[in-house]
């Protein structure tokens, strides 16, 4: 299997993770993709010229990231996705609360990366990071009164909410720097409990200095 994804992806991470934990990342071959590249074959793999991508040994390609990991831990027989109804569909509704804050995540990060000063729109940024707050403030409370949070527990196994949620919480590390965990220190706690669970989520970890 061929990974098309960036280094710096939190969706890539997300992927990676889920291999790593399901015993088939020495499967995958990973390969770069530019997304802003029109000659890029991954418009081609994907219609909307997004990654990840994942390429299968028939040639077949399957996105977006929460699909790869559903058919990864299916190629498994994992234990990524729950089998219980209600386990599995808290796990995917924290997997979607997490996708969605690094969907916004990335739209701040494009719109002062791609565009000129005076392109730049506050109130844009302000929409996306209005929605980033209200995600963390509802984790940050989950963290805190776990009654109401069970799906956040790692003590029963990993899940996709929870690889989905590390990789949020670390780009945000990436992008923005690291003083949400002031804000949000039972957040912080968590993170650092799933980071001692997954080595592989250090593995993957983008360092761009390096």
């Amino acid at each position: 299997m061929k990974l098309r994804s960036s280094p710096p992806s939190p969706f890539g991470r997300k992927v990676k993770i889920a291999a790593k934990l399901l015993g088939l990342y020495d499967q995958i071959t990973v390969e770069n993709g530019d997304t802003k590249d029109p000659q890029d074959a991954l418009r081609q793999q994907n219609p909307l010229g997004k990654i990840p991508i994942l390429i299968l040994q028939d040639g077949d390609c399957i996105y977006d990231s929460r699909v790869i990991l559903d058919h990864l831990n299916e190629l498994a027989q994992g234990s990524l996705i729950p089998k219980d109804s209600t386990e599995r569909r808290k796990a995917q509704t924290l997997q979607a609360l997490a996708d969605g804050l690094m969907d916004a995540s990335i739209l701040i990060v494009y719109e002062t990366r791609m565009r000129p000063d005076n392109e730049r729109s506050p109130s844009w940024i302000d929409y996306q990071s209005e929605k980033i707050t209200r995600g963390l403030d509802h984790l940050e409370h989950q963290c805190a009164n776990p009654q109401s949070g069970p799906e956040l527990n790692l003590e029963t196994g990993v899940h996709v909410g929870h690889i989905a949620l590390a990789c949020a919480l670390g780009y945000r590390d990436l992008r923005f720097g690291t003083d949400w965990r002031t804000t949000y220190p039972n957040l912080a706690t968590w993170l650092a409990a799933f980071e001692a669970k997954v080595p592989a989520f250090a593995q993957t970890k983008f360092d761009p200095d390096a």
